[in-house]
């Protein structure tokens, strides 16, 4: 039980990727995680698979009720929907901003990291996310590399459910490892 009296938040909207939350939330339960699933919605939050609604899953904690002084990591997962909706609310984005600014680990996946575009804090950062969404990266300054996983001080980022496996296991060590040191923004060398 590596996760065990570890508080995770899994950040969602609807039309998230059904496996790209239910695959990571049940390795997270199995290695002892406390998972709540924060989202804007109020008592349940509805599933995308591949191309059709699906699956509900409960809402532990209302976005604007919760804390994220009280998670130790967060997950963030994919879909088209889902991080279109959360970027466009700043109760989501400024939750996700605090795993960034305090070193805490966050993991994303597929689209995923469109919601951490609006943070403002991923220069210089090493990435991967759906391709689609390479050049989106790109932009806000990441260093975008196309792997099954890239983890960079405490950030984990996979492509799509294909990389769900190596995503799952890197994620259960970077949530387990705990608080990373701030990693200072690189900038551009003077001309």
């Amino acid at each position: 039980m590596k996760l065990e009296g570890k508080n995770i938040a899994i950040l969602t909207e609807n039309g998230f990727e059904e496996v790209e939350l239910t695959s990571p939330l049940k390795e997270l339960k199995e290695a002892g995680a406390i998972v709540h699933i924060v989202s804007p919605q109020k008592e349940k939050v509805k599933a995308w698979d591949k191309d059709h609604w699906s699956i509900e899953l409960p809402v532990d904690v209302q976005i604007d009720e919760a804390n994220p002084e009280e998670y130790d990591a967060l997950l963030i997962p994919g879909g088209v929907i889902n991080p279109d909706k959360m970027r466009n609310n700043e109760a989501c984005v400024k939750f996700a901003k605090h795993f960034l600014q305090n070193g805490k680990p966050l993991a994303a996946i597929c689209h995923g990291p469109q919601l951490l575009i609006e943070t403002g804090m991923l220069k210089g950062r090493k990435m991967t996310s759906y391709p689609s969404i390479k050049t989106d990266l790109v932009n806000a300054g990441v260093k975008w590399e196309d792997k099954e996983v890239v983890v960079d001080q405490g950030m984990v980022t996979s492509r799509s459910p294909k990389d769900l496996s190596a995503f799952n296991k890197k994620m259960i060590e970077e949530f387990g490892e705990g608080v990373h040191a701030k990693k200072k923004e690189y900038s551009a060398p003077a001309h």
